[in-house]
């Protein structure tokens, strides 16, 4: 299944699962609303009180289950392994209904529904997915529906790109022949078209003049069939090659980074929501803060610089100011003393620090003024932490730029692994690209969780 057949597929899927949660949250709240009758227990209200739950668990409750991977490789999945799936979905999606029942004011008092509600839930996406699992088994065997596909292109490529086919593309696709582009003529592959009825064509040409793949390629164009073709011929080891357009130009794409898609739009989101959450519980450390740093140094409470953020570009970045006012001045001075490697600056024991900023960054409270950068977008909740310019200007290496390919945040793997214990800078950029490369929602999710102790007990921290 490939290109707009599979994302029709997927929302069809997608829609459908929409649909079984809501009826899953009807279901429980019948079951729950009807047991008042039978036995005596605590009555509930009628549906119409939780009908606001309809709106987050049709768009949302989908969304979070293909963000957690539920509707990857539906033939090579465990039953266990798609509970999983789900079970990460619906811990962010309790997380969501959570935020709306507070911030709205909304209420689910009863506990029985909920429950209810996962059983029910989990029980019918297990259900359709093992029926869509058995339907395309069945579709298969009979072999009506598989497409016709005809490989053209050099042997060694041919066999290369069969080699990488999924059981569900075996199954969905049926190979009709093969076409050595540089040895037969172009004839040949216009009478196995027409032999066969083929709907695609499929070019793995990495290793054929161009003008040869040009005259087959046009072939399929006046037959008015696809032509679909490999576009691994530029090998890269990193970036992920995509398809996009600009004007009518079609564009070969490669990407370091997240692609534009749902779970960055949901990461933006929550970063705001949960900056502007924070900031509000956090407001007496706000005070206390500022009314320390009044009372033990003189100068701004509010300490800003400039910072690389994403792709280098410069922004303000806010701290609550821990040292004293002529910190910069005094930084050449103290530069022998620097113990990290690379560009960036690090002194133990750092004598421009007054006492009480010493405490502030123990218990890292002087980083919640960059809340309001996240909250202006300037920065994230999770990502490589954010250098001063002076130390961009100084990067030493390509990899240690590609730091900067993401928007920065305020905590990463850098602090939960020791934070001011990683001596080496290549071993703090190693952490991060660790991170861009292997970012998920669920990795954001587990390095907030784990900050938290690293916080609490100032782990790494001085």
């Amino acid at each position: 299944m490939t290109g707009r057949k599979q994302e029709i597929n997927l929302q069809f899927l997608q829609i459908l699962d929409g649909a079984l949660l809501v009826l899953a949250f009807w279901l429980a709240h019948v079951v729950r609303f009807s047991a008042t009758q039978w036995w005596d227990i605590v009555p509930i209200d009628e549906f119409a009180h939780f009908r606001w739950m309809l709106f987050i668990l049709m768009p949302f409750g989908p969304i979070l289950l293909e963000l957690n991977g539920f509707y990857n490789h539906p033939l090579q999945k465990s039953v266990w392994r798609s509970l999983s799936e789900m079970a990460k979905a619906g811990l962010w999606l309790a997380l969501l209904v959570a935020g709306c029942s507070i911030f709205f004011r909304l209420s689910l008092d009863s506990r029985a529904v909920v429950l209810l509600f996962i059983l029910f839930a989990m029980a019918a996406l297990l259900i359709r997915e093992r029926l869509t699992f058995y339907q395309i088994q069945a579709r298969a065997r009979t072999g009506r529906y598989r497409e016709p596909v005809l490989l053209a292109g050099t042997p060694e490529d041919m066999h290369a790109l069969r080699d990488t086919f999924s059981p569900l593309l075996k199954l969905e696709m049926e190979i009709v022949g093969e076409i050595n582009i540089e040895t037969q003529p172009i004839s040949e592959l216009v009478e196995l078209l027409h032999r066969h009825s083929v709907s695609r064509v499929i070019f793995a040409a990495g290793h054929t003049h161009m003008n040869r793949l040009q005259e087959a390629i046009g072939a399929c164009e006046i037959e008015g069939v696809e032509a679909w073709m490999l576009a691994d011929f530029i090998k890269t080891s990193i970036a992920k090659p995509t398809f996009d357009v600009i004007g009518s130009r079609p564009m070969l794409v490669f990407r370091t980074t997240p692609e534009v898609c749902w779970a960055l739009l949901v990461k933006n989101v929550f970063d705001r929501l949960a900056a502007l959450v924070i900031i509000c519980f956090a407001l007496p450390f706000f005070i206390f803060a500022y009314i320390g740093i009044r009372l033990s140094s003189p100068g701004p409470v509010i300490f800003r610089q400039q910072r690389g953020g994403r792709h280098g570009r410069p922004f303000t970045m806010f701290k609550f100011r821990t040292m004293r006012t002529d910190a910069e001045a005094l930084r050449a001075k103290l530069a022998e003393q620097n113990e990290m490697s690379g560009p960036v600056f690090k002194v133990q024991n750092d004598p421009r620090i007054f006492p009480f900023g010493r405490w502030l960054r123990k218990t890292s409270i002087d980083e919640l003024p960059q809340l309001f950068n996240v909250l202006q977008g300037s920065m994230s909740l999770v990502g490589p932490r954010p250098l001063p310019l002076y130390e961009v200007e100084n990067f030493e290496s390509s990899a240690q730029r590609r730091r900067l390919s993401v928007k920065p945040g305020l905590t990463c793997l850098w602090q939960i692994s020791g934070r001011n214990n990683v001596k080496s800078f290549e071993d703090w950029v190693k952490l991060d690209l660790e991170y861009i490369d292997n970012w998920s929602l669920w990795l954001d999710f587990k390095i907030l969780l784990k900050t938290v102790p690293t916080v609490l007990f100032g782990l790494g921290a001085r």
